[in-house]
């Protein structure tokens, strides 16, 4: 008679013991402080002279501005404190306040038109065409111009030539400068930032669209879709991180327009067309000092709550591309 021993199949875990009191662990069993890693010296030495730099040159004038906007300080001379009234007027003056709609609202339009059209060059020069890289060469020219040339350039051909070719051709609204009008003087100054930042906008979205694979395309056009089928359905959302990057910098350039206003109609017709950073500069020269500099720390605010708008719009982008 044979006997039958059953075993068990699955083995049992064998249980680690446990250290006694008053021994220390070896270090093979010790955990690594993670992230511990010494810095060397040399990252130092780039690093404090250009945060000495920047603290020099931008954080301590900012904060010594902030402190003269609670003055009433000419840019020289004696001054005494004087609270917050500087604050106060500004939301009381008409004229900071129409520069900030128009910075607002010309921002807005600029933003647009400038994505629009250097959306579609950039697709059709990287579509296959002839002469595609000679093309992509003249259209960066403007990049190389700084923006008061550009300005006085235009300032010339919307004051005299387009004028002169409107009277030659009996054209009525064309006969005179748009600059001069108090209600288009603004579709001037869209137009000539346009064409200086169309460029740079351009190539980012080049660069962007030479990313995406050809095999997409050419599924797509075995499974039937039509080119604007296409462009809507993987153009589009292949390049919608391009497009909100170039959103962003745009807004953000655009807000700070001078140069190109500068040139083209000094803020007039009247202040029809007087920027932010215009309000700003030219009330320094003229004894506001202190009230500008209340003006600076406002628009300084706006800026900051516009720019953690815009990152968070783009880290929502970043999660949902990921």
């Amino acid at each position: 008679m044979s006997t039958t021993t059953h075993s068990d199949p699955s083995p049992r875990p064998r249980v680690a013991s446990r250290p006694q009191e008053g021994s220390r662990p070896d270090a093979a069993t010790r955990p690594r402080a993670a992230g511990r890693r010494r810095v060397d010296p040399t990252y130092y030495l780039f690093l404090f002279p250009a945060l000495i730099i920047f603290t020099l040159a931008i954080t301590l004038p900012a904060v010594i501005g902030f402190v003269y906007s609670f003055t009433n300080s000419v840019g020289f001379g004696d001054w005494e404190f004087i609270g917050l009234r500087n604050y106060i007027a500004l939301f009381q003056d008409p004229n900071i306040l129409s520069s900030y709609l128009f910075t607002l609202g010309f921002a807005l339009v600029t933003v647009v038109v400038v994505n629009v059209i250097a959306f579609a060059l950039a697709v059709g020069l990287t579509s296959r065409i002839r002469f595609r890289t000679a093309l992509r060469t003249i259209f960066v020219i403007p990049m190389v111009i700084s923006g008061i040339i550009i300005a006085f350039v235009f300032k010339f051909l919307l004051s005299n030539s387009v004028p002169a070719l409107g009277q030659a051709l009996g054209i009525g609204w064309l006969s005179e400068s748009i600059l001069a009008n108090e209600n288009l003087a603004w579709l001037g100054i869209v137009l000539v930032t346009a064409w200086s930042t169309i460029p740079g906008t351009m190539l980012i979205y080049i660069a962007g669209l030479v990313t995406i694979p050809g095999e997409l395309y050419e599924a797509a056009a075995i499974d039937g879709a039509s080119a604007r089928q296409r462009l809507l359905r993987i153009t589009l959302p292949m390049v919608s991180g391009f497009i909100l990057i170039n959103t962003i910098l745009g807004f953000k350039g655009y807000l700070n327009a001078y140069d190109i206003i500068v040139g083209l109609t000094d803020g007039g017709p009247g202040t029809a067309t007087r920027s932010i950073a215009m309000t700003i500069f030219k009330g320094f020269n003229g004894g506001d000092y202190g009230y500008q500099m209340a003006n600076a720390a406002v628009f300084f605010v706006i800026t900051v709550i516009i720019a953690a708008f815009q990152l968070r719009l783009t880290a929502g982008k970043a999660s949902f591309g990921a």
